[in-house]
């Protein structure tokens, strides 16, 4: 007896201990909604934060909020501007659900009464929270990274994606029936809600580097991780770039921090008081050094500003130790239902502050209040943090990016020792389950379909048909044009691929087809960067001169809309050799060889005059050699089935293009030289947008027919082509030497977002100006020089093409973007040259686009 009685005393005192151990350990979850007391409303943006810490939340849209800790807090603290700031008791190591309607200071609406009877208005002058954010940003520099001669830190990336807001019945449809494994579960006030469908997960570990002079700044990925889909359907590289370029580093000292595809001014810019209202609402003394809470809300709710707070050092360094950033309901920012960032600081040292967190949470849908959506969280763990030790020299030099080798074939055990911080057994999982998606025959033919809407592709194994687009059309040469094509892919070779279309036309009863083979000598699609490979194809097809159409095919049915005359066209056939070889540096070169025959067709006839006759010319026949170079400095890519569209970024874009003409090389008919250079570059203007500018010039040297010049690029379709001359009829210029700009500025909502009766349309406006000058010599004048095909004319003899005589031809347009969040609709103005025949002096052009 004594024995047992002994041995239930020591269970019993486990027990104990290990209830201790457990409630000592076990972590707090609170979650809750905030209501303003007297409307009975949710209240979003107000701050939940355990008493006398810096660690916090903000709620939702909603008034909701998810917050989480190990540490012993029996408290929590609720405060928002204009009103009494609340505590609420909490029991530590419990999931527990606190709610609190928070009422109106009544000594501030008291002051307020007394004074004018109406809410004090905000002023910067005497405003000590303003005063305080001058010194933030007079000590920005002495405060960032790269104050330091060198610096170095690890740097953990994880990034992971979600279908979001699913309701049970979406779930326990009947198309999920075998997919339930998939769905995740959280906490429903959370980000994302109650049921979540992983799509992607990424993790990225890192050493960085950065020198101040000569100035370098290097990212070596010693290990990377990510879900991968089958190529046939998805780009895994291009769905990479896009990606990170939506969930960009936040650099709070920066001007402006780029979110998804705009920038918005940080809290802490130059001029952020002009922008931001800035309040202190709180002091933190029970940590050294003393911090300072700072809240701000943007001036205008509706333009490209931050929400949140900044915790400020008060050690006369005036450092940011802590920052809550999201984004106000009314901002004018497309298919961003929440936002929130949190970024965290360590002390150094030498007492400064280096970024050590970062968590940026964004969910985005087509109606921000209901319904799913996509939910995206890239988390940054920045440790083993040193400044001022100089590495070896070859360590700053080489790519900003560099990948280690076997980077991407790094061990479960690897990972699991090497992340900073634990993966949740729930994303441990979503590597495993989303590879055994891809093997059911279910989600392939679900892909498959998709991906014959979306890119216009139906995939049969190793060839695809598309794109559907091309189908059909009608122009008034060929009537009613029916096409058939389609492309190998990699699941017949990696290196080989081809592609083929055909093409018939019921008014001319002509066939047209097109035959290409391409081999690739890096073993990666030809599709994918960077790109190195040999092609040869032959086209045999029309074209309208002078239409270059940017990543849209010219027998798109949407384009067969076309205003007046359009019935000189050409008839080619055309014979290429091209070699491609991208670096990885983003420096390229593109080697050719093209054999092209021209025969006029429709309305469009080549007649030179021998002796006093005229003489109809058949067919003008040229052999050239090509080399292009183009540097892309950091370019990346959104990579399509029918082609890779660039992410436009802030880096400039140069391009410099040799053609020289044959003469009696496979029969071509002309000796001549061509040069042209070309810069385009995006000019971010904080608040007022941004301006994209391209700059182009080309000169011919040698005698050529008109066929062979440069015929500018018009747009008789009535969609807005921002790389052509709207309003400039087919073939109308020529010239033998050119220059020309185009600037379209896109103001992102600045002024209509003051208008009160247009700012709840968040509409976007614009400006667009193109200019070109250029000439005709007197070598290549068909009016000087008899033997030269004659410019065309139409039926009545009247001249269609000319030469531009001295004058730019020019052409502006004011327009409205994000109508219905897709469409840009321009009104477009031609200034010069409007004494030609048909020349429009107005005209409304559309454009389609889905943008952030």
């Amino acid at each position: 007896m004594k024995t047992i009685f002994t041995l239930n005393r020591t269970l019993a005192l486990l027990v104990i201990l290990m209830t201790a151990t457990i409630s000592a350990f076990a972590q707090t979850i609170l979650s809750g909604t905030i209501t303003d007391a007297k409307t009975k409303q949710p209240m979003p943006y107000v701050t939940v934060s355990f008493a006398g810490s810096t660690q916090g939340i903000s709620t939702d849209n909603n008034g909701r909020y998810h917050l989480a800790t190990n540490n012993n807090y029996n408290q929590i603290q609720i405060s928002f501007i204009g009103y009494k700031t609340v505590l609420k008791d909490i029991e530590p190591g419990k999931a527990q659900v606190v709610n609190a309607a928070i009422a109106e200071d009544s000594r501030l609406l008291g002051e307020v009464v007394i004074k004018s009877g109406k809410k004090a208005r905000y002023r910067n002058k005497n405003n000590p929270a303003v005063e305080l954010i001058r010194q933030v940003i007079a000590h920005k520099a002495q405060n960032r990274v790269e104050s330091y001669n060198y610096a170095e830190y690890r740097q953990y990336e994880l990034m992971d994606f979600y279908l979001s807001n699913l309701s049970e019945k979406f779930k326990n449809k009947r198309i999920f029936k075998n997919y339930q494994f998939l769905f995740l579960k959280q906490d429903s006030t959370a980000i994302g809600g109650k049921n979540l469908l992983p799509v992607y997960m990424e993790e990225k570990l890192s050493q960085n580097y950065y020198r101040k002079a000569p100035y370098a700044k290097k990212q070596v990925i010693e290990a990377s991780k990510q879900v991968k889909y089958d190529e046939k359907f998805i780009d895994n590289q291009g769905l990479k770039a896009y990606f990170s370029r939506m969930y960009q580093d936040i650099d709070i000292y920066d001007n402006n921090i780029s979110l998804v595809t705009n920038q918005l001014l940080s809290p802490i810019a130059d001029h952020a008081p002009d922008f931001y209202k800035f309040f202190i609402t709180d002091t933190i003394k029970d940590q050294v050094p003393n911090l300072v809470e700072l809240s701000f809300t943007p001036r205008n709710t509706n333009d490209l500003l931050f929400a949140g707070k900044l915790y400020v050092t008060m050690d006369g360094n005036y450092a940011v130790e802590n920052v809550h950033l999201t984004v106000n309901k009314n901002i004018n920012l497309n298919f961003v239902r929440q936002m929130q960032a949190n970024l965290l600081f360590e002390k150094n040292n030498d007492g400064k502050y280096h970024l050590s967190q970062s968590d940026l949470k964004m969910e985005f849908a087509l109606n921000k209040n209901k319904g799913g959506g996509i939910y995206g969280e890239r988390k940054v763990i920045v440790d083993s943090f040193l400044v001022n030790t100089v590495r070896p020299k070859q360590t700053y030099e080489g790519p900003a990016l560099e990948m280690a080798m076997n980077a991407e074939n790094k061990n479960d055990r690897f990972w699991l020792l090497s992340r900073p911080d634990t993966l949740a057994a729930a994303k441990a999982g979503i590597y495993k389950n989303i590879d055994s998606l891809q093997t059911m025959p279910s989600f392939k033919r679900t892909m498959s379909w998709v991906n014959l809407f979306v890119a216009g592709y139906k995939d049969f194994g190793p060839f695809e048909m598309g794109p559907a687009s091309t189908f059909y059309s009608f122009n008034p040469i060929e009537g009613f044009r029916a096409r058939i094509g389609g492309r190998s892919t990699p699941e017949l070779s990696k290196r080989y691929y081809f592609e083929t279309y055909g093409a018939y036309g019921t008014l001319d009863q002509r066939f047209k087809y097109f035959l290409s083979s391409t081999y690739s000598l890096n073993n990666k699609s030809i599709y994918s960067f960077p790109q190195n490979y040999i092609r040869a194809s032959y086209q045999h097809d029309t074209k309208i001169p002078g239409q270059e159409l940017q990543f849209v095919q010219e027998d798109n049915f949407l384009l067969s809309f076309k205003r007046g005359a359009n019935d000189m066209w050409l008839y080619n056939d055309i014979l290429r050799l091209d070699y491609v070889h991208e670096f990885n540096s983003h420096f390229s070169y593109k080697a050719g060889l093209k054999k092209w025959d021209q025969s006029p067709a429709g309305g469009l006839y080549f007649l030179n005059m021998v002796g006093n006759n005229f003489n109809n010319v058949n067919t003008v026949h040229t052999t050239e050699l090509s080399l292009e170079l183009r540097y892309a400095p950091h370019e990346s890519f959104y990579q399509g089935k029918i082609y890779r569209v660039p992410i436009v970024d802030n880096y400039p874009i140069f391009t410099l293009r040799y053609n020289e003409g044959i003469k009696n090389f496979f029969g071509g008919g002309y000796n001549y030289q061509s040069m042209t250079g070309n810069i385009s570059k995006r000019f971010y203007l904080s608040q007022l947008g941004y301006t994209d500018v391209v700059t182009e010039g080309g000169y011919i040297f040698g005698k050529v027919p008109f066929p062979l010049m440069d015929i500018h690029h018009a747009n008789q379709t009535y969609s807005l082509q921002l790389d052509s001359y709207n309003l400039m009829n087919f073939q109308e210029f020529v010239s033998d030497h050119y220059a020309s700009i185009n600037i379209d500025h896109n103001f992102n909502g600045f002024i209509f977002n003051k208008l009160p009766l247009l700012k709840k349309l968040k509409l976007r406006e614009t400006l667009d100006f193109k200019a070109l000058w250029g000439g005709v010599r007197s070598e290549n004048n068909p009016s000087t020089d008899p033997s030269l095909l004659r410019f065309p004319v139409n039926s009545t003899g009247v001249a269609t093409t000319y030469a531009l005589n001295g004058t730019p031809y020019m052409e502006g347009s004011v327009g409205v973007g994000n109508i219905f969040k897709f469409l840009r609709v321009d009104l477009v103005r031609r200034f010069t040259y409007l004494d030609h025949p048909d020349a429009p002096k107005w005209g409304i052009r559309g454009r389609v686009k889905l943008d952030f």
